[in-house]
């Protein structure tokens, strides 16, 4: 089992602050998150 440290935790609130900056309601949010994950999975591969 992984323990997260303070700062990890600091980082992953931090990126959800940038994520949901701007945002007009929970739908927008939930976009942007899939964007940025469907993002990642293709650049990985």
């Amino acid at each position: 089992m992984e323990i997260m440290t303070d700062k990890q935790f600091d980082k992953i609130i931090l990126m959800f602050e940038m994520i949901l900056e701007g945002c007009k309601d929970l739908e927008d949010a939930k976009r942007k998150i899939k964007e940025l994950r469907e993002d990642k999975k293709e650049k990985a591969e």
